[in-house]
């Protein structure tokens, strides 16, 4: 871990945010992912001390002080307390899968850093297991627990670091791919913080998740699904997935009315990361696909900034 020096970066960034300041369009702009660009995009270690600029660190909720359940909340450079808000991005990660590399660990996360190109505030929230004391390494663990801790949680964030209210992001990989609806769309409330949805490889309600009570039998978990991808009502989705994407999109067009938000977007992780494993990702099934540019992040980035910036 490194340590952050907050008032030495803050009086910086506050310098430089002096000339960035402006109206929603402005700030929005600024923060894009830039999709031209050729830079490799190296994931934040995590840092000790207070969240600042430029840094990432583990977060203890008040009401989970005593246990080992923590949120990790990423500062981009510009980020600066009486500033500009800015997008932010929050995000579910996958099961503990040795195989693949996923530990299961909301540490260990980067859609949404990849996503959001480094540029948005980033927090990766965990799955609050049966005891209340740690985050579950697979599923949801305590469902109900996992929900309450978003719906305090993501206010309160939005509130404590001032991002953008109006630009609120819930991404997921794998398991929280499923989770961005199955725990953010799992009642009214819960769904109505979100401004757009991004999720990687499986989706809630395409498949039978036998063993569990949850996700099968398929019937019935599908017509939970339906009705929880419906809270979100015409907000924007963008579903990606590594080999065959028509089972999601066949699923998603014979139970919604319309489709016309959701984007799709068939990702080749060979083509975008070379062959497996690799420096950045153990197999192809990863959510490290956004750190190197190919067309892929190209055309995630390019819906990034339409939902930030539609009318541009």
């Amino acid at each position: 871990m490194k340590f952050c020096y907050p008032f030495v970066i803050a009086f910086f960034v506050g310098l430089a945010l002096e000339t960035v300041a402006g109206d929603d369009s402005t700030r929005r702009r600024n923060a894009k992912p830039q999709p031209e660009s050729t830079q490799v995009l190296e994931p934040p270690a995590l840092s000790t001390g207070p969240a600042t600029a430029g840094c990432r660190v583990a977060v203890h909720a008040p009401e989970f002080a005593d246990t080992n359940i923590v949120h990790h909340v990423y500062l981009p450079d510009n980020w600066n307390q009486n500033g500009p808000p800015l997008p932010i991005i929050f995000e579910y990660t996958g099961n503990r899968h040795p195989p693949t590399g996923s530990t299961g660990d909301p540490k260990d996360a980067v859609l949404g850093y990849g996503i959001s190109g480094g540029r948005f505030i980033w927090v990766t929230l965990p799955y609050v297991d049966e005891s209340g004391k740690r985050n579950a390494p697979n599923w949801w663990g305590d469902i109900d627990a996992t929900v309450h801790y978003a719906k305090v949680n993501v206010p309160r964030i939005i509130r404590r670091f001032n991002a953008d209210p109006d630009a609120v992001f819930l991404c997921g990989f794998s398991r929280g791919a499923i989770g961005v609806s199955l725990i953010g769309l799992h009642d009214d409330e819960i769904a109505s913080h979100w401004t757009a949805f991004v999720t990687h490889d499986h989706f809630d309600g395409v498949r039978q998740w036998r063993s569990t009570d949850w996700g099968s039998p398929l019937d019935d978990y599908r017509e939970q699904a339906i009705r929880r991808i419906k809270r979100a009502g015409n907000r924007p989705w963008l579903v990606s997935q590594n080999g065959n994407i028509d089972p999601t999109k066949d699923f998603l067009r014979a139970s919604l009315s319309h489709t016309e938000h959701f984007t799709f977007l068939p990702v080749n992780t060979r083509e975008a990361l070379g062959e497996f494993p690799n420096a950045l990702a153990k197999a192809a099934h990863t959510d490290a696909w956004l750190l190197k540019p190919s067309r892929y992040r190209t055309s995630a980035w390019n819906w990034v900034n339409d939902v930030l910036s539609p009318a541009d």
